[in-house]
């Protein structure tokens, strides 16, 4: 008895497809199958493996990856670029795969991948895949393929007999019935429209200095602790880091001036953030390299050693990526310096965005740009300056990204909350002011005036609803919720000034929705 490998590979990646027959020479009919169909189940329980070596890999075949994983695919939504997305309806969960031109193929490759599922353990006669000698006596254990009609039982004895395709044991035992309903589960349910992501967003977070001089909190447990209540009950917290988390003693930066600034966080207060709630932290700004690029890294490995996510490194490696519901999401940090990913090279920022869309569902743009202070409260279609800086265009980052894919714009830099508006259905918060700032950030007038943030967004990254949650910064630079809702007044006046138009609306309570 010979066994042979035809040009078919399996199409869950669990085994591999084989046939057998005693002659070599037996007419094509003799090989033809009597497959079960795809959901009649096939026990396989011969503890026999057939072992292939080095020779199967010089086919000049394309192992093509059908596994579940890669069946599933990733949904995407269409925007008004014609970019392919996630497409949902009240009454229609249909969906598509990724890019407009493979979708013939892509269907094409499931329905042979699931139609390749029940002959997954067979072994086809064929003279172009030919095994070694070195099996070619192997004891056949005796097994049995159940159907709906008959028993097959397959012995030594019976293979020099019997021309009729008979089952070996591979390497994996499968119940092929729950492979089938598992890769069919797989491309068939598409997510519900009606699934909210809930994210929340805070702005810049400086929890203390021990440089130059130490200005940390002798009791730092108490620094979030009225706080943290607000940052609950979400699928995502994100602040900004404008600090650093390293011991590294030489700063980059020439102290002295007034307005030069290094600010270092012992390492050890990466857990007070993890506990405070917070999931995602930036640290593209302008103080994350305070302590040259080792106190970067130092920075993104202490956030990362605590269960959190660092986004700021340049390029795509830079982008991070994370599951929600079965959605994926990606966030990219931008600042407006080249040793992060520029605000300043829109070109740059698109591609980014797209390679986001490859892999994400829904795409968050975290910028730190911007002038600063308590006159910089407006915001115009125009390039900023502070102190001679170049520190870009927001309005135009942020439409010319929405309108490459990206769903969801959370900036901040200015130290003062900014005005928001609905763009193409997306919410852009131009700034979202200081959130905790001990002994470094000044906390008057419109300083002090804070905010969390709630986003809730829809599988295909639209703006739903949100609320202000209104935080206040006392003298020091700890946050407090703010009984008076300063933020939430604040930020309804620079709306309706600075959008007169946006879709956007926001109450006395600092809800947000759309109009109509």
């Amino acid at each position: 008895m010979e066994l042979y490998r035809p040009s078919i590979y399996h199409p869950a990646g669990v085994g591999t497809i084989w046939w057998q027959s005693e002659n070599t020479n037996s007419s094509q009919k003799s090989l033809e199958p009597t497959l079960p169909s795809l959901f009649q189940q096939v026990e396989l329980n011969a503890p026999e493996i057939v072992k292939t070596n080095s020779e199967f890999g010089k086919s000049e075949e394309k192992n093509v990856d059908f596994s579940p994983v890669n069946l599933k695919g990733s949904v995407r939504k269409i925007n008004s670029r014609s970019r392919k997305k996630k497409i949902f309806s009240s009454s229609d969960t249909s969906w598509q795969f990724l890019p407009q031109k493979n979708q013939a193929l892509w269907l094409l490759v499931s329905t042979i991948g699931i139609a390749l599922i029940p002959v997954s353990n067979l072994v086809f006669n064929s003279n172009n895949y030919k095994l070694p000698e070195i099996i070619s006596n192997i004891s056949l254990p005796q097994q049995k393929l159940q159907s709906s009609s008959s028993t097959v039982e397959v012995s030594q004895s019976a293979v020099s007999t019997v021309d009729t395709p008979q089952i070996v044991q591979t390497q994996n035992q499968l119940n092929l019935s729950e492979v089938s309903e598992f890769v069919l589960s797989s491309i068939k349910s598409p997510i519900n429209p009606d699934t909210r992501i809930t994210i929340k967003a805070v702005g810049d977070i400086i929890p203390g200095t021990n440089y130059p001089k130490n200005k940390l909190h002798p009791k730092k447990q108490e620094l979030f602790a009225s706080v943290k209540p607000l940052l609950q009950d979400a699928d995502i917290v994100f602040g900004n880091f404008e600090s650093t988390l390293t011991s590294y003693p030489r700063s980059g930066k020439k102290m002295g001036s007034g307005r030069v600034f290094a600010f270092r966080t012992p390492p050890n207060y990466r857990y007070l953030l993890k506990d405070a709630g917070f999931d995602v932290l930036s640290v593209a700004n302008n103080h994350s390299f305070d302590f040259l690029k080792q106190g970067f890294e130092d920075t993104i490995a202490n956030i990362q050693n605590a269960g959190m996510q660092a986004v700021g490194k340049k390029g795509k490696e830079g982008i991070v990526y994370r599951q929600v519901k079965g959605i994926n999401i990606a966030f990219i940090a931008f600042s407006n310096y080249s040793y992060h990913n520029s605000m300043l090279d829109l070109e740059s920022a698109k591609k980014l965005v797209r390679e986001a869309d490859e892999n994400a569902d829904i795409i968050v743009i975290s910028v730190h740009a911007g002038a600063e202070g308590t006159r910089a409260l407006r915001i115009k279609n125009k390039t900023e300056y502070f102190f001679g800086e170049n520190r870009g265009n927001k309005i135009l980052f942020s439409h010319t990204l929405i309108d490459e894919g990206a769903d969801l714009i959370l900036a901040h830099g200015p130290h003062v909350p900014r005005a928001m508006e609905v763009y193409q259905g997306k919410l852009i918060a131009y700034s979202l002011g200081n959130f905790m700032g001990y002994r470094t950030l000044s906390s008057k007038a419109q300083l002090g005036y804070s905010l969390v943030l709630e986003v809730d967004i829809n599988p295909r990254g639209d703006f739903v609803s949100g609320k202000i949650l209104p935080v206040h910064l006392n003298s020091k630079g700890i946050p407090y919720p703010d009984k008076y809702g300063r933020s939430i007044k604040l930020i309804r006046q620079l709306t309706k000034k600075d959008f007169p138009k946006t879709i956007l609306e926001i109450d006395g309570e600092g809800k947000l929705k759309v109009k109509g």
